[in-house]
């Protein structure tokens, strides 16, 4: 989700939680400065993947 503004975890956990089901409701959420993407626009799964193992 991109944002225009200052957002903070818990602003976007309880909007998706009025939006979507219950069993649905986001659990964790963090905050990224870019989404890693490819040359061809893709989402860099792996990227991602690999940063949060970093932190771990």
């Amino acid at each position: 989700m991109v944002t225009e503004g200052d957002v903070t975890a818990d602003e976007l956990m309880a909007f998706v939680a009025a939006e979507v089901a219950p069993f649905k409701n986001v659990r964790q959420v963090e905050l990224v400065a870019e989404i890693p993407k490819s040359v061809s626009g893709k989402i860099l799964r792996r990227s991602l993947k690999e940063a949060d193992e970093c932190e771990s």
